[in-house]
């Protein structure tokens, strides 16, 4: 009976008895990748391993190529399972879709302005009191941090801006910008700048200078990023880069106006949640057995997450409106729920994270039954959560750093008041932070016994063809002989 051919994969160092692998089944034999089965062992590509199932030639490579594929009960196992729970989660995704933000009357507060982009034209140096920017304020002695800056505000020199409106209605108007010189935003001739404007005010006060533009700079960093990304990830680079940008949409199509619709924040990040997971997930490392149990590692970390994150911000009475921007969403949309909407950002902020971990841990998984297809279940979690503890080691304090470092000017206020640390840990402000890393923490943490414990199962449990009293894998007599029966 002649075999079939195993489709071409990457060369792979091969491993076991006498140099190679050698497997048979049901007495049907199967060549190595790039080899049929009439080649002698002797010419190129002579070594054989691999197993039958059902029929399939299934190849089964050692080394750290692609890996070997799962037998067909498996894969159906595991499709039972995410099928579902992906159809549950499109379907989510159908009912709850907004269909975009809803409109509002502007508030002109903060980020909730009217802008337009416009440049400075000219710039001129005059004296602050020419132009009353600044005035020494009654209730402020010299003695003062404010009465030290207003005296040299009003002793100084100011700079004059001219700006021109260059997009909207009102393109072409000019109006002036003073701007003193202690302003931590200082003006330049030809400089882009965000303007806002304000419909109610008089009319030589309705543009103001918010910001400056910084879209090239960024469009350039953000070009520098995606070619080094292709350049050393090459089609995975490039398709991380694709999952990147559906995560985005994902967040702005649907979890922001979704939340701002009045949907449950935490329903709609679940759901969002697993969607970008599910895409990013299986775009860029493929619709396999491996990156499946990722999937559910990931999963599983997910719902530890959400269960712990509503619990502790339940009980810690953590309302999560804290500063002037969620003040402003609470009060343009009063219906949602800010702690829900707390929790949401809990959950997606720790989702990226536990991708990491969960695809290194499943990986290491699989790279290690390649390499030793003797280790049972035991043996390679053992091996893999050794790896894992080393990856918590490092992401774990990456968390925490990262929440410290986007804290940092609050917890200078603090240092500034010489406040205790258990009066800063008590604050809300800092409460939420403390809440939001141990949280994440926790489920990182559990993902790598998670992960690696459904990963070992998983392929210990894989026995591709082999039937009942008859190993999956066995010494070879010979040196790149095959066995006939």
């Amino acid at each position: 009976m002649t075999p079939s051919l195993q489709p071409p994969t990457e060369p792979t160092e091969t491993r076991g008895h006498n140099g190679h692998d050698g497997h048979e089944h049901d007495g049907h034999e199967h060549g190595s990748p790039g080899q049929s089965a009439g080649d002698s062992p002797g010419q190129p590509g002579g070594h054989s391993g691999g197993h039958s199932s059902a029929g399939h030639a299934h190849g089964h490579s050692h080394g750290h190529g692609p890996a070997a594929p799962v037998s067909k009960h498996l894969r159906k196992v595991i499709a039972a399972v995410l099928i579902p729970f992906a159809a549950a989660v499109f379907v989510g995704m159908a009912v709850l879709w907004p269909g975009g933000a809803p409109d509002h009357e502007r508030s002109g507060v903060g980020f909730d302005r009217q802008t337009q982009p416009g440049v400075v034209t000219s710039l001129e140096q005059v004296d602050c009191k020419s132009v009353n920017a600044g005035q020494v304020p009654t209730t402020a002695a010299p003695s003062t941090p404010s009465g030290r800056q207003a005296q040299a505000e009003q002793t100084g020199e100011c700079k004059k801006a001219t700006v021109e409106v260059t997009s909207g209605p009102d393109k072409g108007r000019t109006f002036v910008e003073i701007v003193q010189p202690g302003a931590p935003r200082q003006l330049e001739d030809g400089q882009e700048v965000v303007v806002a404007y304000a419909p109610d005010a008089p009319r030589d006060l309705q543009y103001s200078v918010i910001d400056v533009n910084r879209k090239l700079p960024m469009a350039l960093l953000a070009g520098i990023f995606a070619v080094a990304v292709v350049v050393v990830g090459r089609m995975r680079g490039l398709f991380a880069l694709i999952a990147l940008v559906v995560s985005f949409g994902v967040l702005t199509l649907f979890i922001l106006p979704a939340i701002l619709q009045g949907s449950n924040p935490l329903v709609v990040a679940v759901i969002g949640a697993s969607a970008i997971m599910l895409i990013a997930l299986y775009m860029c490392h493929g619709l396999t057995a491996r990156t499946s149990v990722a999937v559910l590692g990931t999963l599983v970390s997910l719902l530890l997450i959400g269960l712990l994150g509503s619990g502790f911000i339940d009980w810690a009475f953590l309302s999560g409106n804290t500063d002037d921007n969620t003040g402003l969403i609470h009060g343009l949309y009063p219906d949602i729920d800010m702690s829900g909407l707390l929790l949401a950002g809990v959950i997606i902020g720790s989702l990226g994270v536990l991708d990491d971990v969960t695809v290194t841990q499943t990986s290491a998984v699989w790279e290690l039954r390649q390499a030793d297809p003797s280790m049972g279940p035991r043996a390679l979690y053992r091996a893999a959560i050794r790896i894992g503890r080393d990856h918590i080691a490092s992401v774990v304090n990456t968390l925490v750093l990262a929440y410290a470092g986007a804290a940092l000017p609050l917890l200078l206020l603090f240092s500034i008041a010489n406040s205790s640390m258990g009066s800063v840990a008590n604050s809300e402000l800092v409460a939420e932070e403390i809440v939001r890393t141990l949280v994440g923490s926790i489920g990182l943490v559990a993902s790598v016994p998670v992960t690696t414990a459904l990963a070992a199962l998983v392929v210990s449990a894989d026995r591709p063809g082999s039937p009942a009293g008859v190993p999956a894998t066995g010494p070879v007599r010979g040196r790149g002989r095959r066995r006939k029966r």
